[in-house]
């Protein structure tokens, strides 16, 4: 130990990159006198596994790769998109030795490669280093010993322990170092239960007690009932008998039975409850009765429409009966050629929110005949339509239903399903302006259950023995977890916040595998999530619904009901935001009524920390009520504009938009002679396309794959990234991930919007420091509710990136200045300037005035029921910004000491004037809880946002206090918000 401890020591002082093993074991072989062996250093690594990196890594790892800037000059983009490129070949593979506090605090400075010269160390501090290391080597030993039972050798313990570790090369490994089970490979591979499972891994070498909280949910059996009268045979043999149902659940039976008597019905139920059989039924029986019947299903993505119409056209094909009816998807996708023909043929059409409003609405007069025979429509997953974008929804099903009446139809059901609701009633009858007495809700879930362990996970110490290393990774930890899961034949899901997570997860995931020698699962694990290409989409759902996947690492793109066949397990990779998310990632394991397992994996965030030391606020708590603002006047104004250009308006359709729509008609429509509104002339020729329902549409960046030598070089498309996330991700030396492969980009062009990359395995990430800047066009309002104004403005916010840093693990490699656009978009908000006196006293009681200012701001958000659609000026304290840009000129305008809060839609969202509206009474709500939550240092019910960019990292709970109640307890004298001043 000792001789491999000063010779990585005095390598690793000179050099900044990996260490090969090649490198150092002629020089440890001539202080030890004999050869050393493999497993000798396995064995070493198995005394302080977290401590001693051992393992194989591509060979370009090692070296600083200089990239050709020409090499993507001259291109033929005629292939530029080609047919997916097949899996990247493991290119040769070198072990590395290295210990995992090697890493330098000191920043190396900017070079023009990407190799780096790092500073080295002093004689004296590599002495000291080798000290500290043999010290805990020593430790481990005494541990070992210790530990080890009477009638046991520790010798020998590690030497069995030390075969574990050691390491395989990927790239030449034969059938003798493969390993693998035969049987993970079938689709009906019988696993452990999920207890024993866990069991298993509390008795691992690598496991740490990280389990600090589990719970058991016991199965459930099935609760069944019958409909009176049944169904038809033709509609049982469809839906029930195909797919082999007996009875169905009681919750299925009372949804049915509620939309035969022609009311409307919210099933609120698990998720995979067999939600989807309560509207197939009843489509099925109303064609039956009415051949020329339609129906509208509505899905929040395209991939849940394909899913739910290959089961319709499977069920019709069933029964001669239904066999010549037409399902059809009508979205942006469906050619123009072909829609005609659906709107004229097709019984069931399944199409989504952006659709109906930008194309099937404006074209009502050719909709009239299918508007007539609509019987049945169909939203799913309810909950997802929340905020801004759910108000433009609700405006949407608003001018729906008036078309449907305007042609005598006045008999729509609507069948809305959520597993996530915790006011399904009024939730739906505001989104649908319907009368609460209207909606019957179906909340009483008879579907059977396996049972389901929670477990909440949090890092271990890297070396118990000296806590300044910190924790491990919590991406470390979700692999080693997911590649145990997959070991024990456990199909597992793991669920990533951010696309850069989610692919630097199966990059990892995929490199411990290879190591391991485990090819036979490498090639089971694939990512998920937005920017893929449709077709790479489907491919990886069909993967995994036919059971060829063992793992599938994915954002909240596969959150919702997508059928991707049975999970067994879900991994969270950090707290996903709400606790509805939490229950909504959770549900999808266990689907088919096997026990299953669902894992948080805490991050050190302090909201993640919060629910490890606080479990039961995870599972205890209920659901927050959704909130739906359909008085909003910006976007009621939009739709109102569109409805009066599908039909004039009148007095009566005040029944549909609400009172408001007087007024707005008055001051933003044309009225002819006969009393009539149409739409202002500036929303023509189409309304529509003025009004964006998700915020401002965005326009995107390809990324290509340069390919091939010069004279024949071709691109492949990678995907297409938004600009938002393009001008900060893409920039020349940026590393690029995509399905767990690096990509590095050599060349940038805004004008034609195409980023050009070549892949290549290297062995560090980029990350931009972000920053945001608002600025003030014009001011609106101003009110004197503090002693400093409260100031209503319009103006913008830009992103740009000062700068990028390399990164290996968490050592800064390098960081190098940058010149990119900036991303800049208009928006509404207000401003809040805090006294001298306030920013005094947070000075005298030493506490950061960002951290004071930061926290402040959330406080007033969490109170804000529509806060979802309002943003905050997030930031950095102080001294990282003087410490941080000391060495990079600033771009950044300086930052006033003020509260700020914009609308995130832009100039369309128009919610924080909500906000300016009660910034009285939501102050002193924020102050009331901020003064009275019993946690010391904030948490998600007082200052701390789940959504926050810089994670709450620099927040100051009792510098909000101050700030509460300086800023309050200043206006006693004063008028508030709307008064004569």
């Amino acid at each position: 130990i000792k001789a491999i401890n000063a010779v990585v020591a005095f390598v690793s002082s000179k050099r900044q990159l990996a260490i090969s093993f090649s490198s150092v074991r002629s020089s440890v072989e001539g202080i030890l006198k004999h050869p050393l062996e493999i497993k000798s250093v396995s064995e070493i690594k198995a005394l302080l596994p977290d401590l001693v990196r051992f393992s194989y890594i591509p060979a370009s790892d090692l070296q600083a790769k200089e990239l050709d800037a020409n090499s993507a000059r001259t291109v033929d983009y005629s292939q530029a998109i080609l047919p997916p490129r097949q899996p990247f070949k493991f290119q040769e593979q070198i072990l590395v030795l290295d210990f995992v506090d090697n890493a330098t605090t000191k920043k190396a400075t900017a070079t023009p490669q990407y190799g780096l010269s790092p500073p080295t160390l002093s004689t004296t501090a590599v002495k000291n280093l080798i000290a500290v290391r043999n010290e805990r080597f020593r430790q481990a030993i005494e541990e070992l010993i210790s530990a080890t039972p009477a009638n046991d050798d520790p010798v020998n313990l590690l030497v069995n322990a030390g075969q574990t570790f050691v390491p395989v090369n990927a790239a030449k490994s034969s059938s003798s170092t493969i390993k693998s089970d035969p049987n993970i490979t079938s689709s009906g591979y019988e696993r452990l239960s999920i207890n024993q499972i866990i069991s298993n891994i509390s008795t691992s070498v690598w496991y740490k007690d990280q389990i600090v909280h589990r719970l058991s949910v016991e199965p459930k059996i099935a609760q069944t009932s019958h409909l009176d009268p049944p169904i038809s045979e033709d509609v049982a043999n469809a839906v029930l008998k195909s797919r082999r149902i007996q009875n169905l659940y009681c919750h299925q039976v009372a949804a049915i039975t509620t939309v035969r008597k022609g009311r409307h019905v919210v099933v609120s139920t698990s998720t995979a409850s067999g939600k989807s059989v309560i509207y197939q039924v009843p489509i099925m029986s109303c064609l039956e009765e009415k051949p020329d019947a339609t129906a509208i299903l509505i899905f929040p993505t395209k991939a849940l429409a394909q899913d739910q119409k290959a089961s319709l056209e499977q069920l019709f094909q069933t029964t001669p009966r239904f066999e010549k009816l037409k399902v059809a998807t009508y979205d942006g996708d469906t050619p123009q050629d072909i829609r005609a023909e659906i709107r004229e043929n097709a019984s069931v059409i399944l199409t989504n929110f952006d659709t109906l409003h930008a194309s099937i609405l404006p074209n009502e007069e050719k909709w009239r005949s299918f508007f007539k025979r609509l019987e049945i429509l169909v939203v799913d997953e309810l909950h997802y339509y929340t905020g801004v974008f759910g108000s433009h929804v609700a405006q949407i099903l608003r001018r729906l239903r008036r078309l449907c009446a305007a042609v005598g139809n006045r008999r729509t059901r609507f069948i809305s399903c959520s597993a996530t609701l915790s006011n399904p009633a009024e939730y739906m009858s505001k989104m649908f302006g319907l009368d609460a007495t209207e909606v019957d809700v179906v909340s009483n879930d008879g579907a059977p259950s396996g049972s389901k362990e929670y477990l909440i996970w949090n890092p271990p110490l890297v070396d118990m023995m000296d806590p300044s290393l910190g924790r491990r990774s919590s991406l470390s930890e979700a692999s080693d977890l997911m590649r145990s899961l997959m070991k024990e034949g456990v199909r597992v899901i793991l669920f990533c916040k951010i696309r850069k997570i989610c692919e630097l997860a199966l990059k990892t995931i995929k490199a411990d595998l290879a190591n391991e020698g485990r090819l036979d699962i490498l090639d089971k694990v694939r990512a998920y999530r937005g920017g893929y290409t449709r077709e790479e989409r489907r491919r990886i759902e069909q993967e995994a619904f036919s059971g060829q996947l063992l793992g599938i690492i994915a954002t909240n793109a596969l959150e919702l009901g997508i059928d991707i066949g049975a999970l067994d397990a879900v991994i969270m990779l950090g707290f996903p935001m709400t606790v509805s998310n939490f229950k909504q990632q959770s549900g999808r394991a266990g689907r088919r009524s096997r026990d299953s397992l669902a894992v948080m994996i805490a991050e050190p965030f302090p909201i993640d920390q919060h629910f490890v030391q606080n479990p039961s606020d995870l599972f205890d708590n209920s659901l927050d009520d959704l909130i739906l603002d359909v008085d909003n006047e910006l976007v009621l104004e939009a739709h109102i504009q569109c409805a009066a250009y599908e039909i004039p308006l009148t007095a009566e359709d005040k029944k549909w938009f609400g009172p408001l729509m007087t007024d707005i008609c008055r001051k933003s429509l044309k009225q002819d002679r006969d009393g009539w509104y149409h739409p202002h002339p500036k929303y023509l020729p189409l309304p529509s396309r003025h009004i964006s329902i998700r915020g401002v549409q965005e326009e995107t960046y390809m990324v290509v794959e340069i390919i091939g030598q010069e004279h024949k070089r071709t691109a492949r498309m990678v995907e297409e990234v938004e600009v938002s996330r393009a001008l900060f991700e893409l920039y020349e030396g940026a590393v690029f991930m995509h399905q767990g492969e690096s990509f590095v980009i050599n060349e940038v062009s805004h004008d034609e919007k195409v980023a050009k990359a070549i892949r290549s395995d290297v062995n560090y990430i980029t990350s931009p420091r972000l920053e945001l800047s608002v600025s003030f066009v014009l001011i609106f309002l101003g009110s004197r509710f503090f002693q400093n104004p409260v100031c209503f403005y319009s103006g913008k916010y830009e992103g740009f990136s000062e700068c990028h840093s390399l990164f290996r693990g968490k050592t800064i490699l390098d960081a190098v200045e940058l010149e990119t656009p900036p991303w800049e978009r208009e928006s509404i908000g207000f401003w809040i300037d805090l006294p001298n006196s306030i920013l005094e006293l947070l000075r005298v009681h030493g506490i950061d005035s960002a951290a004071a200012i930061h926290a402040a701001e959330h406080a007033f958000l969490i109170q804000f029921s529509l806060s979802q659609d309002v943003k905050t000026d997030c930031r950095v304290s102080k001294q990282e910004d003087a410490e941080e840009g000391a060495h990079l000129s600033t771009k950044r305008n300086p930052r006033y000491p003020r509260l700020i809060f914009y609308d995130a839609a832009g100039k369309t969202g128009g919610v924080v004037s909500r906000a300016f509206d009660h910034v009285q009474k939501i102050m002193n709500c924020a102050r009331t809880i901020v003064n009275n939550c019993p946690c010391s240092d904030g948490c998600q019910l007082c200052v701390q946002s789940p959504t926050c960019k810089d994670a709450n990292l620099i927040s100051s709970k009792v510098g909000a206090n101050l700030i509460l109640n300086g800023l309050l307890d200043s206006t006693s004298t004063e008028k508030g918000v709307g008064s004569d001043n």
